[in-house]
C-alpha cells in the first residue's frame, strides 16, 4: 500500500455519496503520489447505495468522477458490511496475480439520508429474510442473541461489554475524523437506554456517512513511489451460512477463525505478533468474540481480557485505537477500507495521541452480517 485517503465519518446532509467517495480518493491518491491516469483498475465496496441514495452503478459513476481513465474496469462489490474488506482482497488478488500494477480500492456508504427505522431495515437485508427477517429480528436482536449466549457459556457480563465501549469512546475522542469524539463512564453505559437486551445505545455501532480509499502496487514498484509504503503480508477472505439458527455455536464466527488461519498461514505470523489490530465491533460483544477467534485469547476471556485493560492503546494488544465502529462511526461500505487505513496510520507512526508504542505488524478483520463474510488482513513494515 502506498497511499491511503479517507473522508470525516460522521452525518453530512449536505453532502452525497459520489462527493465522499472521490474526497477520499483524491486523498489516497495525493498520499501515494499517483495521479489517476496511472490507475489501472478501480474496486469499490458499497453495501446498500441503490436502498440508501437511489443510485445504483456506483463503480464508474464514482470513478468517472474522481478522475479515473474511462478504459479501466470499475467493479462495486457488496458483502454487507465487509464489502470494502472485501473489495481489497480482490484489488490484492489482481495485483498479486500481476493483472494491474496499480489498483485503486474505495468504500463509501451514505446512510443519514434515511430515517433511523429505514436503516434498520436496509441493514437487516444482509441477514436472512427468509427466517430472521420474516421474524422480525434485525441485527440488534441477533448480537444480543450472541451477547446472551456468551455470557450463558463464559460468564461474561455487562461490565465486560461496557468496558469496550468506554475504551472504544476514550480512542475515538483523540480520532479528530471519528464520528463521536465523546468519552463515557461506565456509569453512563451501563445505565444506557435499551436497544436489545443486554445491548444498550452504548454497544451499538453508529449510523454514518463517510469514504476510505487505499492505493496498492506490486512490493518491487512501492519504493518508486514513497519511501512510507506498507505491505500486505497476509490476507484471506472466508463466508459461512448468514442465518444465525444454521451455526453450531454462535459465540464464534468460523468465517472469522479460517480467515484468520489463513492470514496468519500465509504471512507466516502468529496472534502474538501482532501489535495493534482494528476489529469490527458492530457491536461490543462483536469485538469481544473477535478477540477471541483470531486468538488474542483464550475462548471466554475476550471479557476480562478488555476490563483489565489490555486492549487499550497502551496495553498488551491495543484494540480499536481508532475508537472502533462504536466511536469512530460505520458507514458499512466504507468500514473495511477505513480500517486497513487506520492500522497504516499506525504502522507509518502517524496516529498522534492514538499512536502505539508498538507498530511494525498490525491486523485489520471486518465483518459481513452475523459472521457469514470475513476479511482478515494482516499489514507490516519491513
Amino acid at each position: 500500500m502506498i497511499g491511503i485517503g479517507k473522508t470525516a465519518f460522521g452525518a453530512f446532509p449536505d453532502r452525497d455519496i459520489r462527493s465522499l467517495a472521490v474526497e477520499a480518493i483524491g486523498n489516497a491518491l495525493a498520499d501515494a503520489n499517483v495521479p489517476p491516469e496511472l490507475i489501472e483498475a478501480f474496486y469499490l465496496g458499497n453495501f446498500a447505495g441503490p436502498s440508501f441514495v437511489g443510485q445504483n452503478h456506483l463503480a464508474p459513476y464514482i470513478g468517472i468522477a474522481a478522475g479515473l481513465s474511462p478504459g479501466i474496469p470499475c467493479t462495486r462489490i457488496e458483502n454487507a458490511c465487509a464489502s470494502s474488506g472485501s473489495a481489497f482482497f480482490h484489488a490484492w488478488q489482481s495485483v498479486a496475480a500481476g493483472i494491474y500494477d496499480a489498483a485503486l480500492v474505495g468504500g463509501v456508504e451514505k446512510m443519514t439520508s434515511q430515517p433511523t427505522p429505514k436503516v434498520t431495515e436496509i441493514l437487516a437485508g444482509a441477514g436472512d429474510m427468509s427466517g430472521e427477517g420474516a421474524a422480525g429480528a434485525t441485527f440488534p436482536a441477533l448480537f444480543a442473541m450472541i451477547a446472551r449466549r456468551h455470557m450463558y457459556q463464559y460468564g461474561t457480563t455487562r461490565e465486560h461489554l461496557a468496558a469496550v465501549a468506554v475504551k472504544n469512546h476514550a480512542n475515538g475522542a483523540k480520532n479528530p475524523l471519528a464520528h463521536m469524539r465523546k468519552v463515557v463512564t461506565f456509569e453512563q453505559v451501563l445505565a444506557g437506554k435499551s436497544i436489545a437486551e443486554p445491548l444498550t445505545l452504548y454497544d451499538c455501532s453508529l449510523v454514518s456517512d463517510g469514504a476510505a480509499a487505499l492505493v496498492l502496487v506490486p512490493l518491487d514498484r512501492a519504493p518508486e513511489f514513497t519511501g512510507r509504503f506498507v505491505q500486505v503480508l497476509g490476507i484471506a477472505q472466508t463466508s459461512d451460512s448468514v442465518a444465525l439458527d444454521q451455526k453450531e455455536d454462535i459465540t464464534t464466527f468460523r468465517a472469522v477463525r479460517t480467515a484468520g488461519e489463513k492470514a496468519y498461514a500465509m504471512a507466516s505470523l502468529g496472534p502474538r505478533d501482532i501489535e495493534v489490530a482494528e476489529l469490527h465491533d458492530c457491536f461490543t460483544i462483536a469485538e469481544i468474540v473477535a478477540s477471541e477467534d483470531l486468538d488474542f485469547v483464550a475462548k471466554g476471556d475476550g471479557g476480562p481480557f478488555a476490563a483489565a485493560g489490555c486492549t487499550a492503546i497502551h496495553g498488551k494488544i491495543p484494540i480499536n485505537a481508532s475508537g472502533g465502529l462504536k466511536s469512530k462511526g460505520h458507514p458499512v461500505g466504507a468500514t473495511g477500507a477505513g480500517q486497513i487505513c487506520d492500522v497504516v496510520m499506525q504502522l507509518r507512526g502517524d496516529a498522534g495521541e492514538r499512536q502505539v508504542t508498538r507498530h511494525r505488524t498490525g491486523l485489520a478483520q471486518n465483518l459481513g452480517g452475523s459472521g457469514a463474510t470475513c476479511v482478515v488482513t494482516i499489514l507490516g513494515v519491513r
